[in-house]
């Protein structure tokens, strides 16, 4: 069964119904949406109608990262990224994926910025700061002059991964670039972005962010400016291997035959405790996660993961 285009359908609709994606995939994309926020499945319609409304413009900025966020993005399936979300946003200006390069890219951007409906912008990627942001360019300009360019004028400002909220692995010592968040990096521009951390952050985190501002909803934060309503518990608590924590059964190894009866990774050096995100709960490409897939968590949300929580395989 096909979404239905016809009388009092939005243009949102009809989009999706050229794309060819059934309803029954469409709203289970919305149920999991609308779970992730933790609004539960009668939410649904909600969510859906926010995406299929009029499409929000998107500007997304890439700066010191590895992309790594932007195909975790792309390779969201059931249904493909491609056929949903950048049929629901009006992606405008996107380095990697975009088609026009040169002028046509930069011309690109400054129609996207000059929307008279505002635009929200998202950065991937941490801002190079030291000598006078000369470690990062895009364009001719370096990452920090483009993004002092576009973020405070958004409507809404999100980073995506851990190197845009907190600096990431490019803020790892001794940090040569002098890479920083872009909350570090633009406070006195009055930016306060909204942060979704991870190493990639889990695309349904996005969506459900895009899906909380067009709807104005409160995105209450927490104190590092991430979405409590993905970041409000740790990974320890959300685990499908907390029984055997509090049974104070642990592998003792990778290739014990406690590891592969599900044991507690914490002794081989899982960081659940004190890592706060969703990842138990918001599998990635409703599939699988690291601790399920065998291997512990790292903090990737958590700032400086890579200085403070190393060794990984050690607590």
């Amino acid at each position: 069964m096909r979404i239905a285009v016809g009388l009092g359908k939005t243009d949102g609709q009809a989009r999706l119904e050229r794309q060819g994606i059934s309803r029954r995939d469409f709203m289970k994309f919305c149920t999991a949406v609308a779970v992730t926020m933790g609004l539960g499945p009668s939410m649904a319609s909600e969510v859906a109608a926010a995406l299929t409304g009029k499409r929000a413009s998107v500007v997304y900025l890439h700066c010191a990262e590895c992309t790594g966020c932007s195909e975790a993005l792309l390779r969201t399936y059931k249904p493909f990224i491609d056929s949903l979300i950048l049929d629901t946003i009006s992606l405008d200006y996107h380095e990697t994926i975009m088609a026009a390069a040169g002028e046509a890219a930069e011309e690109a951007l400054d129609k996207a910025i000059k929307n008279p409906d505002g635009y929200i912008a998202v950065v991937e990627g941490a801002i190079p700061m030291a000598d006078g942001g000369k470690f990062g360019y895009v364009g001719g300009h370096t990452m920090y002059d483009l993004c002092k360019r576009v973020l405070p004028g958004a409507k809404a400002v999100i980073t995506m991964g851990t190197c845009a909220a907190y600096g990431g692995v490019q803020a790892a010592k001794p940090n040569p670039t002098g890479s920083v968040g872009v909350n570090e990096a633009f406070a006195d521009m009055g930016v306060k972005a909204i942060n979704l951390p991870g190493c990639p952050p889990n695309p349904l985190n996005f969506v459900g962010t895009v899906v909380a501002f067009l709807q104005g909803r409160e995105i209450r934060l927490d104190e590092l400016g991430r979405p409590l309503m993905f970041f409000g518990k740790t990974v320890h608590e959300l685990c499908e291997r907390l029984p055997h924590f509090e049974a104070g059964e642990f592998a003792p190894s990778f290739d014990s035959e406690e590891a592969r009866k599900g044991w507690c990774l914490y002794d081989l050096g899982c960081k659940g405790p004190s890592t706060y995100n969703n990842c138990p709960k918001v599998l990635f490409n409703d599939t699988n996660w690291p601790v399920r897939a065998g291997h512990p968590c790292i903090g990737c949300s958590e700032p400086g993961f890579w200085d403070e929580l190393t060794p990984f395989y050690k607590n």
